[in-house]
């Protein structure tokens, strides 16, 4: 049986995982986890995390919906959350999905509103009195990004609503991209020597994210409606009434939608779906079932990210065979070694591919694959290819009928750096222990670093930071500091160069120099940081935001932490042996000191105190959640307010919650808190609270 550390580390790089991979796939669009091994893990942590309630972490990935927004366009707060779905993948899980509605309302053959779950991404569009406001993507699921101008040029979403449109109307739905468009698109960037889009599902999310809408107007989008969020209408008594409200209105909806009854029409349904897939003229990855009742679903009500009326039963992942052709690996920002085999060209899940994740040594030592093998292939989640399966009786032989080529093993120092590749024994992830000093690890650890929720240097990006550290501007995170205004304006020449295009610093004849002045002016201004920031921003192994914070209040500044051993470490609040090794090792590291020593030297500067290590002030030893907008200041801001006087800010209303703060449009955990009969606080009392007790 599994230590309790054992059990704890397992928790924490599940989470550290699923947080890298939801980060590439909602922020960056550059996903590199298959959405069937994603969905796996979040399983996984989630039953870790209810059979360990010790080890609970309002950051958890369970307790939130996807990612931050990356910061490009303004935010836009939801009036009402967009939720993600849960996932079913079997007929019995649906059957338990029905069995619950069934048990819940007491109604013995439930209905349900039924669609196609489009691969694209989700969006939320405000219209006032028949007008279309703004538009935003899901973001977060609480703030999502301004995407309004492109969206406009999308002609099935209507600007102007059609009948008795009510004075506030938000209506949900997916922006996708049809494959017809799609392939011809694709067919006229080759010709032009463009890049063409990886598949639609990344096509759509890269046109809603372009700065120009000119951009986005050329390509070839559609949206459907699904849902609604804030309305001041009086609502039909069914989902699938406000669905032909809304094609009333003028939205497009899937022709496909339906009701269905029970298990049996539901799995019905799929079937159907599932069969008509690939004639399909849009991707999709499943169908989705929603409690067709609006007075059941507010009955059934929500768990932390998900209605509990609705879920997406996902089809089973794509597959096709094909050839290795040479096995390589790839080094990511902690370090982690990931083998890749490229192979011969295959369609697969509605694409062609040529590499596939073997994911970790463990995996290519169970299958066993060689160069020459032949492979079977599976697009899992319609988004990443993996191996799982090879063809033994295809193996290529030599002449003695023996396998021509020897098993494959992981490179012993990285290919990048040079450095020891090691694998620690509770661990399937080999890694490279080059830090800082490794090319590879360091793109990654400065896009890091200059991410909003660390240093945010705003408009760094990691297109930027690749073209820097590929033109050898930056070799380390304190070269950011000694870059002007000519650097990147050079970098940017070079890099359009490189490409074969046309600079696009050059403009008329005149170079265009604010981008560049803008860039340097923000990196100035993230000279100045706190000390928890920083702590993130390095990248230290199984640090996120909330041990950052800790650690700084703990000690209250880096000289004492850096000289703390690892049973000094392990005194601080939850940080336990696993982590409390890692900051040590990060710390007695001669480059990773000569970095932070780098930092000072070029005027990087966070303000340092006393350690806190007892709690005291007029909140000790209560647990506060905070949800809906508040208009003084960001939860955030309120968060450290209600810390500096003694409190826990949670993330998620429980028993245990002594305090639930609710702003603007507080959803479902205030409804929890009223239910659990806790108390409950509007903004004016919390700025009450805060004015009585300000230094």
């Amino acid at each position: 049986m599994a230590s309790t550390s054992d059990i704890h580390a397992s928790i924490n790089e599940l989470r550290r995982r699923l947080n890298d991979a939801s980060h590439r796939y909602h922020v960056l669009d550059d996903p590199d986890l298959p959405d069937i091994e994603y969905d796996a893990m979040l399983r996984e942590l989630e039953s870790l995390e209810a059979a360990h309630p010790e080890y609970a972490d309002p950051n958890s990935p369970t307790r939130r919906i996807g990612d931050a927004p990356s910061g490009r366009f303004e935010q836009v707060a939801h009036a009402v959350p967009m939720l993600s779905l849960s996932n079913a993948f079997s007929d019995e899980e649906v059957a338990d999905f029905v069995a619950r509605i069934d048990k819940e309302t007491g109604d013995a053959a439930p209905v349900f509103s039924v669609e196609p779950k489009l691969d694209g991404l989700a969006i939320s569009l405000r219209y006032e009195n028949g007008t279309f406001v703004r538009g935003s993507t899901r973001g977060d699921g609480a703030t999502g990004e301004d995407v309004s101008a492109n969206l406009r040029t999308i002609r099935s979403i209507p600007l102007t609503l059609r009948g008795d449109a009510p004075n506030v109307l938000e209506v949900r739905g997916e922006v996708y991209m049809p494959r017809v468009g799609f392939e011809a698109y694709n067919a006229r960037a080759r010709d032009t020597g463009e890049k063409p889009m990886a598949n639609p599902r990344n096509g759509a999310a890269g046109s809603l994210r372009q700065l120009d809408s000119r951009i986005s107007a050329r390509r070839p989008l559609a949206f459907y409606a699904y849902a609604l969020g804030e309305t001041d209408s009086t609502l039909p008594a069914t989902h699938s009434q406000v669905l032909a409200w809304l094609r009333e209105l003028g939205f497009a909806v899937s022709p496909l939608v339906d009701v269905a009854t029970g298990v049996e029409g539901l799995l019905a349904y799929y079937s159907r779906i599932g069969a008509a897939r690939d004639d399909l003229p849009y991707d999709i990855d499943g169908v989705v079932y929603k409690l067709d009742r609006i007075d059941q679903q507010r009955a059934m009500g929500f768990v932390s990210r998900a209605p509990r009326w609705a879920i997406a039963h996902k089809f089973p992942a794509q597959e096709a065979t094909t050839t290795v052709e040479s096995i390589e690996v790839n080094v990511g920002r902690t370090g982690a070694v990931t083998p890749w085999v490229l192979m011969a060209p295959v369609h697969v899940g509605g694409v062609t591919v040529t590499r596939a994740t073997l994911h970790n040594a463990d995996q290519i030592a169970r299958l066993d694959v060689r160069v020459g093998d032949s492979v079977i292939v599976r697009r899992a989640g319609d988004v990443i290819p993996e191996v799982v399966r090879v063809i033994e009786e295809r193996r290529p032989l030599d002449a003695a009928g023996q396998p021509l080529h020897p098993p494959y093993t992981l490179p012993s120092h990285c290919p990048d750096c040079g450095s020891a590749v090691e694998r620690e024994e509770a661990e399937v992830v080999a890694r490279c222990t080059g830090g800082l000093v490794c090319p590879a690890q360091r793109k990654q650890a400065l896009i890091h670093f200059a991410s909003r929720r660390a240093i945010d240097i705003d408009g760094l990006g990691e297109r930027f930071i690749e073209a820097l550290v590929d033109f050898g501007y930056v070799h380390g995170i304190a070269d950011l500091y000694r870059l002007g205004v000519d650097d990147f304006i050079d970098m940017k020449r070079r890099a359009d160069e490189a490409a074969g295009t046309v600079p696009e610093t050059v403009k008329a004849g005149k170079i265009a120099t604010k981008w560049a002045e803008n860039l340097v002016a923000a990196i100035e201004a993230s000279r100045t940081t706190t000390l928890e920031r920083l702590l993130f921003a390095l990248g230290i192994r199984d640090v996120g935001e909330s041990t950052a914070k800790t650690l700084a209040r703990y000690f209250g500044a880096l000289a004492p932490l850096m000289a703390a051993d690892e049973e000094q470490l392990k005194q601080v609040p939850d940080v336990g042996p696993i982590v409390a090794a890692r900051i040590g090792h990060f710390f007695a590291e001669p480059h990773n000191r000569e970095a932070i020593a780098a930092l000072q030297a070029a005027g990087m500067y966070w303000p340092e105190g006393a350690p806190q290590r007892s709690a005291d002030g007029p909140l000790a030893g209560k647990t506060v959640v905070l949800t809906g907008g508040l208009s003084a200041m960001s939860r955030d801001e309120a968060g450290a307010k209600l810390e500096a006087l003694g409190a826990k800010v949670a993330g998620s209303v429980s028993k245990k919650t002594s305090l639930v703060v609710a702003g603007e449009a507080a959803g479902s955990k205030l409804v929890k808190a009223q239910e659990l009969g806790i108390e409950t606080w509007d903004e004016a009392a919390l700025l009450a609270f805060l004015a009585d007790h300000a230094s």
